[in-house]
């Protein structure tokens, strides 16, 4: 007879690579942008969407980064990942941030889709965004600059 209450069993982990006085501190729009521009691939970011979070401490010290997605700006699974990845890693506030390949920071439906429905679903697990950021090879807008988160 099979064991009805035999389940899979789910880790949830986090390794800290970095002591705190060792990481980066989540400052200015600006110094953000130079931190995420370093993070997408500059072969592809005029080609191809990539979604990425800066995972921050209560201090704003930077986490972590997490690569939500390639090649496609939004999926469902986008916000569920977003805050998966912030209660593993403990973050109390995030940044979330994507390219727009054609070098146009004009502000899209669906980025305000994205940056709301993360707003929503951080507030009920006590995770603030602090901004949403559209980067492209060669400028950024901030949400929090102009007044939009």
């Amino acid at each position: 007879m099979e064991n009805l209450f035999e389940v899979s069993e789910v880790k949830l982990t986090y390794k800290r690579t970095l002591e705190l006085s060792e990481m980066l501190k989540a400052l200015s729009s600006k110094e953000i942008y130079n931190l995420l521009k370093q993070c997408f691939n500059p072969e592809t970011i005029d080609l191809t969407v990539s979604f990425k979070v800066l995972l921050l401490s209560p201090a704003k010290n930077v986490i972590g980064i997490l690569n939500v997605s390639e090649g496609h700006s939004y999926a469902k699974e986008t916000v569920r990942l977003i805050m998966q990845a912030a209660l593993i890693s403990n973050a109390t506030q995030i940044i979330i941030a994507h390219n727009h390949p054609d070098g146009d920071l004009t502000i899209r439906a669906l980025d305000d889709c994205i940056t709301k429905q993360v707003k929503k679903a951080g507030e009920m697990f006590g995770v603030e965004l602090l901004d949403s950021i559209i980067i492209t090879s060669d400028s950024f807008y901030s949400y929090a600059d102009n007044g939009k988160i």
